[in-house]
């Protein structure tokens, strides 16, 4: 542990350096740095889709330097410190963990997130959902606020009934499209999250399977303009059928 103490102690030491030296660091406030750390945050989850352990230690990097910024920050109104933070985390961890530092016993993972809703109920939470960040994008949105309703035990019992569901919501969609009524958007909605949910019962994270085939359309898409140009032609003038052919031939690769 000792080496990894003197790091994170250098760290600090670097930290407060550059807040009392650094035009640049010594400007920066909790807003200022708040849209950079959800960049950073982003970045992290590119390296780790693409199982880069190099970028991974790089990014995790860059996100430990903003926490000891916020925590410098902190410190200097005298709200907190960095070991404000940390002891906070422990007492967190400690107190939701009975299973480990308590005389509960659980059988598997699922018993484990149940008392974890349960437990943070008793700490003075309305809602099992108010942990879910107002900000998040929309796809991971449905899939905390699934998995913590899950905690608590309001969920469907089988796949089978989740699929039931989701072509229910399409029937209704295509139904409200045909009609050219105005809830066709709430009818995709509901259709969107029936999906997710679906994903989840099949162990499929959604938004990882999104993001594969957002590579995949690029990668594909990328062939298809470099390959027509080298054969002198020009994207805006091609016919779909045209293009089609180069799809088709990024398909196969």
């Amino acid at each position: 542990m000792k080496r990894e103490a003197d790091a994170f102690v250098r760290l600090l030491q670097i930290m407060n350096d550059l807040r009392e030296k650094c035009p640049w660091d010594k400007k920066q406030t909790m807003q200022s740095l708040r849209h950079l750390t959800i960049e950073e945050v982003y970045e992290l989850t590119d390296a780790i889709f693409d199982n880069n352990s190099d970028e991974v230690k790089k990014e995790l990097g860059d996100i430990l330097l903003h926490i000891v910024f916020y925590a410098k920050i902190g410190s200097e109104t005298n709200d907190f410190d960095i070991a404000d933070v940390i002891d906070s985390i422990c007492e967190k961890l400690i107190h939701r963990h009975p299973h480990i530092y308590g005389e509960v016993t659980v059988k598997d993972e699922e018993e484990v997130k149940a008392n974890w809703e349960k437990l943070k109920l008793k700490e003075g939470k309305k809602s099992v959902l108010e942990g879910v960040p107002k900000s998040l994008p929309s796809m991971i949105k449905a899939i905390r606020v699934q998995d913590k309703a899950r905690g608590v035990g309001f969920d469907w019992d089988n796949a089978e009934q989740v699929w039931e569901k989701v072509k229910e919501e399409l029937n209704e969609l295509k139904t409200e499209v045909d009609n050219k009524t105005n809830k066709a958007e709430d009818e995709l909605g509901d259709l969107l999250f029936s999906i997710i949910n679906y994903a989840r019962f099949l162990g499929i994270n959604p938004e990882d399977a999104l993001e594969k085939t957002n590579k995949k359309f690029i990668k594909r898409f990328q062939y298809l303009e470099t390959e027509s140009a080298k054969d002198g032609k020009k994207m805006g003038e091609m016919t779909l059928e045209e293009m089609d052919v180069y799809w088709n031939r990024a398909k196969s690769l």
